[in-house]
């Protein structure tokens, strides 16, 4: 899949919803290979696998009043 890049300046003032303009104008199964594409960056390592979070406990001894 090839990104293309657009570069467009507006004014902060102007309400006008530009990322909801173009994502309308694509079919859906160019969105769908989108969020594909963004969950694969997202959650693939090298090797396939998905990472997982690392569980970890630290008991900390607090001085007593």
């Amino acid at each position: 899949m090839k990104m293309e890049k657009v570069v467009r300046k507006i004014s902060l003032k102007d309400k006008r919803n530009y990322d909801l303009e173009y994502w309308l104008s694509k079919t859906p199964e160019e969105r769908i290979s989108a969020i594909e594409f963004l969950r694969q960056q997202f959650y693939e390592t090298e090797d396939g696998s998905t990472p997982r979070l690392q569980r970890v406990a630290k008991i900390i001894k607090r001085k007593s009043s």
